[in-house]
């Protein structure tokens, strides 16, 4: 099972899931968990092969609807029977593929930096990645991907916080994981094609120039989604703009409880 850690509240009977995304682990939301826990129940978790699930027996190629039932069990064991899924980055794609196999547990969505469609520039992206994974060290392809995924001075936080991270990641490791981008197009365009009636809460940097089209298109197209868009901001909103991020989601909640 994922190594995961619980924190209670005395009170409330909402939980909050918090799923890291490719590179992470659970350290990614040491400025959410104060915020959280003095409001919610609050589930962390790190995704197999990070953190301190390194030591699940894998198979030598992933998919997401195994990772997404690894979350599953670690909720299930806990008897938790719904919960807000919080995801960033790639953990935004597990809890769409938690949703489609168990929407019963998903009591709403709040992504931040989601992955919804890959744009010609991300699709350019990952297949310089493919050509340069056997030939560059796996930290410094995770490096440039950092770089062009999150450019600007003002994100350097973010893109230190995720390279320091992945330093953990055995290189193996690393391409079972960079392995689930070589179908990655065609993957979000079936999650797409799912009806959704659960409530989501995109939460997108202005600054994002890879995802936030993508984001504000399926918001458009689903009156369930709601968009806010942090100005200023790169990819990963709840570290570089902590404040915000806990703000909107904190709210959403709450209004989803009403």
């Amino acid at each position: 099972m994922l190594y995961h850690k619980i924190i209670r509240h005395e009170n409330s009977q909402e939980w909050t899931v918090f799923v890291h995304g490719a590179g992470g682990s659970s350290a990614v939301w040491f400025k959410q968990i104060k915020e959280f826990s003095e409001h919610f129940n609050v589930l962390l978790l790190d995704l197999r092969g990070h953190g301190k699930s390194k030591e699940l027996k894998s198979p030598s190629n992933y998919s997401f609807e195994m990772i997404a039932n690894d979350v599953v069990q670690v909720v299930k064991h806990n008897n938790i029977s719904e919960a807000h899924f919080v995801g960033v980055s790639m953990g935004t794609i597990v809890i769409n593929q938690i949703h489609v196999l168990y929407p019963q547990l998903v009591k709403s969505m709040i992504f931040s930096g989601a992955i919804t469609r890959l744009n010609i520039k991300s699709r350019l992206l990952l297949r310089m990645g493919r050509i340069l994974n056997p030939i560059l060290p796996y930290m410094a392809l995770y490096r440039l991907l950092a770089q062009i995924l999150m450019p600007k001075k003002n994100h350097k936080n973010s893109r230190m916080l995720f390279i320091n991270e992945a330093k953990s990641l055995m290189h193996h490791e690393f391409n079972r994981w960079f392995k689930l981008t070589a179908r990655l197009t065609k993957y979000l365009n079936y999650l797409q094609s799912q009806e959704v009636q659960t409530k989501g809460l995109y939460v997108m940097g202005s600054e994002d120039h890879l995802f936030l089209g993508p984001a504000r298109e399926i918001v458009e197209r689903n009156e369930n989604f709601i968009l806010e868009v942090v100005p200023n901001c790169g990819h990963v909103v709840n570290v570089e703009r902590a404040e915000a991020f806990n703000r909107v989601s904190i709210a959403f909640i709450y209004d989803l409880a009403k």
